[in-house]
């Protein structure tokens, strides 16, 4: 008798919701390097391009949340993976909003708040993706 392993895999995002994910990382981080180079020269233009991306990384991070909530809905279990990875995409978002906010204010009122809002939400956007996208293997007993 041959010995079969059976391996069961978490569901993963679809493509589309991975490409929204995975897109509003690079946002939150250059946003916080536009705030760090802001916050150096204090180049009126990086507190600009700053609040563009984290428009664009609402955008983004919006949408992922969309796609969280109907993973979310359709799971088994509704608490564990799938609710963190909710949760920190809404938290991101949140915080994210509160920076665009931050930045809507005369650019020289952004710092040192928006320096330490962008460092949050690039951190946490770093994480929910992580915890979205890492594709670990569940089960599979001989």
């Amino acid at each position: 008798m041959t010995a079969s392993e059976q391996t069961f895999y978490r569901h993963t995002p679809s493509p589309l919701h991975a490409l929204l994910l995975a897109g509003s990382v690079p946002l939150f981080l250059a946003a916080l390097l536009s705030d760090i180079a802001y916050f150096n020269s204090y180049q009126i233009q990086w507190s600009n391009f700053a609040a563009w991306l984290i428009a664009g990384a609402l955008v983004f991070c919006g949408l992922a949340l969309l796609f969280a909530l109907a993973n979310l809905i359709r799971a088994e279990h509704k608490g564990g993976r799938p609710t963190l990875y909710f949760v920190l995409l809404l938290v991101t978002w949140v915080l994210g909003l509160i920076n665009a906010f931050e930045h809507a204010r005369d650019a020289w009122a952004v710092m040192p708040s928006g320096l330490v809002l962008s460092v949050i939400a690039s951190v946490l956007a770093t994480v929910a993706a992580w915890t979205g996208l890492s594709g670990l293997r569940s089960g599979g007993a001989a």
